[in-house]
């Protein structure tokens, strides 16, 4: 930064402690958190299948800020609110009135409850309710779209404000608060919570949870299904739809290691246990890190563990997003930028040197490549643009690179012996706290740079911190294994090397997905069809591989694939993988009609969030 914009950002920084509302209220947001706050919450549900709704009440515990607000603000979206009520000072609930605005396209709609007929502020309200069939974070999978096909199954993804879509809250990652849940459900169908899971538990007379460490809302979720269990560890475990336990249960057998590599690296694991739950194909993203009981894809099981790099990521969130929290999305990089650091370590402290820098290379050429997709504004970590959409901080992958290759800038410069105790200090003293960006530049100063002054020029942090693309003095990571491809795939792309003669049997999955990006937009399709034949690419486990092979041959016009590539698209709803190949689909006239006719029969077995981001690509947006 410039002497004066910092100057402007300390001042800045003084005030807003002064005056929360007047610079840091969530825009995403209608809670008025500057005057209350909710410390806890208790859900009393009943899952419907039949109707596809929850019903029922949440239970809020206000923590008063303001001694004289009388209204209570909430964030809604198509919740159907029967009564609310509130405890009033004889221990008794009376009604109390509310009124619910008019539907925002993104932020759902505000509610307001009316406390002022009170003799004093409420400690709690309820609400009664019910979610919309259309609930933005919930999906209901007919029994058809599981594994068994014979039971039905639902799961949430609240991140980043779709948790008002099934519970009314304030829905903000500012606001922290304990929660407790009771949740009836249909016999023989398993409840599971981001909280603690009685292994033992039946569901006879219900399924009772509770997290006793302070949450954001985002990090709230559900799922109910055939789902089984198995230990991994003294405190690890993998729930999963019982014909795909045991393949889960081998894929994730280095958790309980990485849980010990991260505490040695950060501190103490807080969350008591860390368990997972593997949904259907259907779950928009590759993992959801929701406390003591993460969401993970099943396109990360390979048959061979080469994957896992996503469970040591959602498991770094225990630490960065998940103990340490952005307050609002705008500051979405010190949940992700940090996280993708800290899964850097784990993977360096368990699988060694050449796996670390192998993965880190692969992340750093793909974030330098989807520059040219993205606009110069959506480039910076932070965003100085006004606009509130939640959009212009969270659809663009570049957070989770950019980010941390600043701290990986950080740790070169400084040391290992002086980052590593300076990240885990950052930890520890914002330990269930909402922070800003603001708040880790003081930090920074006060802790690192103030003893380092020539480790990072003001320039460099501001062009980090707002400015488009990776600055130049940013150094790439350098894979000798990688490096070694280079030679290979200039040749084969020449004809000098025949695909047959290609030497591919100790290359492991970050060699084929380099690989493969290397001869996108290059190879013809030929070339593809010879790769496919000798090496079954599109039957690929690997789902990683197995994308980009399609996407190189979508962009190659090999149209032979279009047979395992639509089974794909039926089978695997992972945006990651699914929206990029509806959008090359879509840009070849030669093949929009089939990606037309193929989204026709797939959309309705995709998450609502998929849904909306592959309905924008289909438009041509």
């Amino acid at each position: 930064m410039k002497t004066s914009t910092l100057l402007r950002a300390t001042a800045c920084a003084v005030f807003c402690q002064l005056s929360a509302h007047a610079y840091a209220l969530d825009p995403l947001s209608y809670a008025r958190y500057d005057q209350v706050k909710t410390s806890a919450l208790h859900m009393d549900l009943k899952a419907d299948f039949a109707k596809k709704t929850l019903s029922g009440h949440a239970e809020l515990t206000l923590n008063w800020i303001d001694k004289s607000a009388r209204t209570l603000d909430l964030d809604t979206r198509a919740l159907t609110v029967s009564k609310v009520q509130a405890l009033d000072a004889d221990g008794k609930w009376v009604a109390v009135r509310h009124t619910i605005d008019k539907l925002d396209p993104e932020k759902g709609q505000a509610m307001h409850i009316d406390l002022a007929a009170l003799p004093a502020q409420p400690e709690k309200v309820r609400i009664y309710y019910r979610t919309s069939p259309s609930a933005t974070a919930l999906q209901w999978l007919a029994p058809v779209q599981t594994m068994s096909g014979k039971r039905p199954f639902m799961f949430s993804q609240s991140q980043t404000i779709d948790a008002r879509s099934w519970v009314p809250l304030q829905d903000t990652p500012a606001v922290r608060f304990t929660y407790s849940a009771h949740i009836e459900a249909p016999k023989d169908l398993r409840v599971v919570m981001s909280a603690n899971n009685d292994v033992n538990a039946t569901g006879k007379g219900g399924w009772d949870f509770k997290m006793p460490q302070p949450i954001p809302s985002y990090l709230l979720a559900i799922g109910i299904g055939e789902i089984d269990v198995r230990a991994l560890g003294s405190r690890t475990g993998v729930y999963a739809e019982p014909k795909r336990i045991g393949a889960a249960a081998y894929e994730f057998i280095d958790t309980e290691k990485m849980v010990a590599a991260a505490e040695s690296l950060y501190g103490p694991y807080r969350w008591g246990r860390y368990d997972m739950l593997v949904l259907p194909p259907s779950f928009p993203i590759g993992g959801m890190e929701n406390p003591r009981l993460t969401f993970l894809t099943p396109t990360m099981i390979a048959g061979d563990r080469s994957l896992v790099d996503l469970i040591a990521h959602e498991l770094a969130h225990s630490w960065s997003g998940n103990l340490v929290t952005n307050a609002s999305w705008k500051h979405w990089w010190l949940n992700e930028g940090f996280t993708t650091y800290v899964t850097t370590r784990i993977l360096e402290s368990l699988y060694g040197a050449e796996v670390a820098d192998m993965n880190l290379q692969l992340e750093q050429e793909e974030a330098i490549a989807s520059l040219a997709t993205i606009p110069a504004a959506k480039q910076a970590l932070l965003t100085k643009d006004p606009d509130t959409s939640s959009a212009n901080y969270t659809d663009e992958g570049l957070a989770y690179p950019k980010g941390a290759w600043f701290l990986r800038t950080l740790e070169q410069r400084a040391g290992r012996a002086v980052f590593d105790p300076f990240l885990r200090g950052w930890f520890d003293q914002h330990a269930f706290q909402s922070v800003t960006t603001e708040q880790f530049v003081d930090y920074l100063r006060k802790n690192l740079l103030a003893k380092n002054p020539k480790l990072l020029s003001e320039a460099e942090l501001e062009e980090w911190l707002h400015g488009a693309g990776i600055p130049a003095s940013a150094r790439r990571a350098v894979s000798t294994r990688l490096s070694a491809l280079d030679a290979t795939r200039a040749s084969w792309l020449s004809g000098a090397t025949p695909t047959a003669r290609l030497d591919t049997k100790k290359w492991n999955s970050t060699e084929w997905m380099k690989f493969l990006n290397d001869i996108d937009n290059k190879a013809t399709a030929a070339q593809l069809k010879e790769l496919d034949q000798t090496f079954h690419l599109a039957k690929s486990a690997n789902n990683e591989v197995a994308f980009r092979f399609f996407r190189a041959s979508i962009n190659a016009g090999y149209t032979d694939v279009r047979a395992p590539l639509e089974a794909f698209l039926m089978s695997v709803g992972r945006q990651k993988f699914v929206v990029p190949l509806y959008a090359a689909l879509r840009a070849k006239p030669a093949d929009k009609v089939f990606a037309e006719s193929v989204y026709k029969k797939a959309r309705e077995r995709y998450h609502p969030a998929t849904q909306t981001s592959v309905d924008k690509k289909m438009a041509g947006k």
